[in-house]
């Protein structure tokens, strides 16, 4: 959902907004008094820092990211350099990890994040500056090696890029705003059940005041009043006396045919005069706000809207963190990999690794690894359980699918059976992070709204993975994939692996 500023500097909010509300005027209290009495809604004077606290820093974040940046850098380029067998290791990481951590404090990465790019731009500096003190110096340690000595912190640095730009689900607290909704019922009903449907925002809905006859259909909403179908006067001290009434902050209006241009402008003067923020839904849905730039033109406001990713620098960083990401796994993993092989091919006949073909980037086939998890004879079997099916859309899936062996059910519970698919990622027939790649029955299924998960490559993991995975239904799932196909960059493809390491642990979804 987009936000349309109004006038530039008394639009607030912690997700996608900037400023903050004006402190109501003693005169504009004055003129709304007797309405404040009719409502009865509180009169007392109100603090805008009660009513929006602007959200605290915790004190020790700084030394936090300082510390996690010092030891992710200086910690495995001691280990790399001492088994490099490099002279004075620890000497050279230590100089390297406060480099670091001194460079990226200095452009005020622990207090401002700058991103993923920010966080390579700050590591191609290091590694100048680490190239001008060798050759002054005189050193003696490999220029390779001292590469890949640091090549764990631009890592780190970038996942936690990630984390900080991902919004926390359920976190509100201090930073919550307390909404009140005006528009025709259609558009009520449309952002009042998106807005109420998540926790990854900051926006409560208290109140809505319709406009027109229609009533809302969304239930346990109060309604303190009522626009009519054409502009009138009082207008303004209706919405007002609402936001009064409830203590709302913000005002969010969905525009329709009734409300819209001058009376829409109108309404935002009376807003704005009475310290009161106001903020417009947009009609785009699914855009990051990142990639919307707001800008006038003839007296217009405009958005324009960047096109998605599918290439660039960033996409050329987000192939090598694949490739890389999926040899690191490989090494790290293979006693695990061995081990999981051994038990699956002692626990039931058949073999060890189930290949399936499945649709790729651009609908393209490609054959995807899996540990088995199931008899040896499930695809012949799964007609006779086609009615058991627990999922809507062209997807099968089933909670207690008699076809999937004891080990099976543990691999599929903590997903150790999809690892495999770095095998995939490594070859560039999948990403560490996208859609996952459907079956050529299902992708021959696909309207031309789902058919848009094919334009990225698939993923070993993704949005739909930490977000529910089987418990979600088809249609949340195609929504959350779309989301990621137009927004993904790789400070969220970041985010998203670090996210994944906690809904493995947890579980939920996984059958």
């Amino acid at each position: 959902m987009g936000h349309v500023e109004i006038p530039e500097t008394d639009i607030s909010g912690p997700v996608g907004l900037r400023g903050a509300p004006r402190p109501r005027t003693a005169a504009s209290r004055n003129r709304t008094a007797a309405l404040e009495q009719l409502w009865r809604a509180p009169t007392a004077q109100r603090d805008p820092a009660e009513r929006v606290p602007a959200r605290r820093k915790p004190v020790h974040r700084a030394s936090v990211g300082a510390l996690t940046d010092l030891l992710a850098l200086a910690g495995p380029a001691w280990l790399l350099l001492h088994l490099g067998e490099q002279p004075r290791p620890w000497l050279a990481a230590a100089v390297a990890g406060l480099l670091w951590t001194g460079l990226r404090g200095a452009r005020g990465r622990y207090a401002e994040p700058g991103g993923a790019f920010g966080a390579l731009g700050d590591w191609l500096v290091l590694l100048g500056v680490l190239a001008v003190l060798h050759a002054a110096a005189g050193g003696s340690v490999d220029p390779a090696t001292a590469v890949v000595a640091v090549a764990p912190g631009l890592l780190v640095a970038t996942a936690m890029e990630g984390l900080r730009h991902w919004p926390r689900p359920g976190r509100r607290g201090r930073a919550v705003r307390k909404v009140l909704l005006v528009g025709e019922a259609a558009g009520l009903d449309r952002a009042a059940e998106l807005l109420n449907s998540r926790t990854d925002h900051a926006y409560q809905l208290v109140a809505a005041i319709p406009v027109g006859p229609d009533r809302p259909g969304f239930e346990n909403m109060q309604v303190p009043g009522r626009l009519a179908s054409s502009p009138a006067d009082d207008d303004v001290t209706t919405v007002l006396g609402g936001a009064y009434a409830h203590d709302a902050d913000l005002v969010l209006v969905a525009p329709g045919p009734q409300l819209t241009g001058d009376r829409l402008r109108r309404l935002g003067w009376g807003l704005h005069d009475a310290g009161v923020a106001l903020c417009v839904v947009s009609e785009l849905s699914g855009i990051a706000a990142g990639r919307v730039r707001p800008v006038t033109a003839a007296g217009l406001t405009l958005l324009h809207i960047a096109p998605p990713l599918r290439g660039g620098p960033q996409g050329a960083l987000k192939a090598a963190l694949d490739r890389g990401g999926a040899l690191f796994g490989l090494l790290v993993l293979s006693p695990l990999l061995l081990t999981v092989a051994l038990c699956v091919r002692l626990s039931s006949r058949g073999p060890v690794f189930h290949r399936q073909v499945r649709q790729g980037q651009h609908n393209r086939p490609f054959t995807m690894w899996k540990f088995r998890t199931m008899v040896a004879d499930a695809e012949a079997r799964k007609e006779q359980l086609t009615e058991a099916n627990e999922v809507d859309g062209p997807l099968f899936k089933m909670r207690q699918d008699p076809r999937v062996t004891p080990v099976g059910r543990t691999l599929r519970r903590t997903s150790i059976d999809e690892l495999p698919q770095l095998f995939n990622v490594l070859l560039g027939q999948m990403s560490l992070v996208g859609p996952r790649p459907p079956l050529p029955e299902e992708a021959s299924r696909y309207d031309e709204r789902e058919g848009r998960r094919l334009a990225v490559k698939p993923g070993l993991t993704g949005l739909w993975q930490v977000s529910g995975r089987s418990d979600l239904s088809w249609q949340e799932t195609v929504s959350l994939d779309l989301w990621y196909v137009d927004n993904w960059s790789v400070a969220t493809d970041m985010g998203l692996l670090a996210r994944t390491v906690r809904a493995v642990t947890d579980g939920r979804g996984a059958y």
